[in-house]
């Protein structure tokens, strides 16, 4: 007599669902997310924002955009984080030890942590951020992370949004005075009462039906943009509170 089984894949983790970390891991990220989240509440009330756009935003006053898949600089959360707080906005972070840190820091400041990179739970991150595009929720990739190389963008994006239909744009910030940690990204540290200068790019549509050539077009045009935004918000920080880079409300 004879008996077969059925192989049985296992489980996938959730996207939201917190990995696994030893004990001395789970102490550290909660030193480390608690460390973070008070640095970050403590400077940002004195930082003095602008925002300024590529192309006008809909509706004029706003500080983003909604329905748009987001990419920026991984040195840049800090000041992102607290302009951006309390949003609900689902960011893609590793599912490493680095990255669960961020996410247990930006989860305290109200944001969704979709836990995912290009080399693990890639696919099924994209997949839980398309849900969020759906629910109504806005998305944003730290798209050169969770290791670099610094200032070389991923194509996460373009493939969500030939995926999901919305489109993607770029955005960065500058700041006037800013500590530069000696880390892969050259996380910045904004100063307090530090000028911090938003840059937005237009916004690109990936068609459905775009093919492979198309895609590394798309991915290129992203790259040129986070290049762009991140050039201008740089040369113009200094002006901000001038009459063309007004200070919003923090």
């Amino acid at each position: 007599m004879s008996s077969s089984s059925t192989a049985v894949e296992p489980e996938q983790p959730s996207v939201l669902e917190t990995p696994r970390f030893s004990l001395r891991q789970r102490i550290l990220l909660w030193l480390i997310g608690w460390a973070n989240y008070l640095a970050i509440s403590l400077i940002g009330p004195t930082l003095r924002y602008s925002i300024s756009w590529e192309e006008p935003p809909s509706p004029p006053d706003a500080t983003y955009e909604k329905r748009v898949i987001y990419s920026f600089w991984h040195r840049a959360v800090f000041a992102s984080a607290w302009l951006w707080r309390r949003t609900g906005i689902a960011v893609m972070v590793s599912r490493s030890f680095d990255g669960e840190y961020i996410a247990r820091t930006i989860e305290k400041l109200g944001f969704v942590a979709v836990r995912g990179s290009s080399s693990r739970g890639g696919a099924q991150a994209l997949l839980g951020l398309k849900s969020q595009l759906e629910q109504g929720n806005l998305v944003a990739f730290t798209i050169d992370g969770p290791r670099g190389p610094k200032y070389v963008a991923k194509p996460g994006p373009v493939l969500l949004s030939r995926a999901s239909a919305f489109p993607m744009a770029a955005f960065y910030v500058a700041l006037s005075h800013a500590w530069v940690l000696n880390t892969w990204d050259a996380l910045l540290i904004p100063k307090p009462f530090s000028k911090a200068l938003v840059r937005f790019s237009a916004k690109v549509q990936v068609p459905a039906d775009a093919d492979d050539a198309q895609m590394a077009e798309f991915h290129r045009q992203l790259q040129a943009a986070l290049e762009r935004v991140t050039r201008f918000a740089e040369e113009h920080v200094a002006r901000v509170g001038a009459p063309e880079f007004p200070i919003i409300k923090n």
